[in-house]
């Protein structure tokens, strides 16, 4: 099975509980993938997929928090849920370090589990729109001249067009002009929205 981007990979070690939630889920319509341990996600992970992530905490070999950070290292975005028999404060708050969506205790609560579900699947919209805007800064940015793409640089940090004209050894007219191509270039109206598109653009 090639998962989509709305396949739940499920890492959970006790096969009475994964087969619960593989069975909840896929009547709840989403693709379910399921893993006995975070060794065996690893092997099968693919940098293309996306989903969500439900992660026992306490397994034989890796822990889930272990998994989870492995996996942010690794470049994997998908948005997690932490699962456990063993709740406690600390773990908590090094599940949410690693950007997890929810911690949830066993007996899992299901209406709960499906508002985490679809706030995670929420959270990799947002991640997915958030990158093709920053694939499209580059490939216009990619249009601009040398001095356009100087010029812009400069209004981005914040300098006055006297500032960059001085910088740059060009007079303030000329600035204007080189700013007004670059923001038809980029397709912006104006330059707080030149300024936000450039911070997404550097965004990892």
């Amino acid at each position: 099975m090639r998962p989509d981007r709305h396949t739940v990979f499920i890492v959970e070690d006790d096969a009475s509980v994964r087969d619960a939630l593989a069975l909840l889920l896929g009547l709840r319509g989403y693709p379910v993938a399921v893993f006995a341990d975070a060794e065996s996600l690893l092997a099968a992970w693919r940098p293309e997929y996306c989903g969500c992530l439900l992660i026992d905490i306490r397994m034989p070999g890796m822990d889930g928090l272990t998994l989870q950070k492995r996996l942010l290292e690794m470049g994997c975005r998908a948005p997690a849920i932490i699962i456990t028999g063993h709740g406690d404060i600390e773990a908590a708050r090094e599940a949410f370090r690693a950007h997890a969506v929810d911690f949830l205790e066993k007996p899992i609560d299901q209406e709960r589990l499906m508002s985490a579900i679809g706030e995670a699947f929420a959270r990799q919209s947002d991640l997915q729109e958030d990158a093709g805007r920053r694939a499209e800064f580059a490939r216009l940015l990619a249009t601009l001249t040398p001095r356009e793409r100087e010029v812009t640089e400069l209004v981005v940090a914040g300098r006055h067009n006297r500032e960059i004209a001085e910088a740059l050894g060009i007079s303030a007219r000329t600035v204007e002009v080189h700013k007004a191509h670059a923001m038809a270039k980029l397709q912006v109206e104006n330059v707080p929205d030149l300024v936000r598109l450039s911070l997404l653009g550097k965004k990892a």
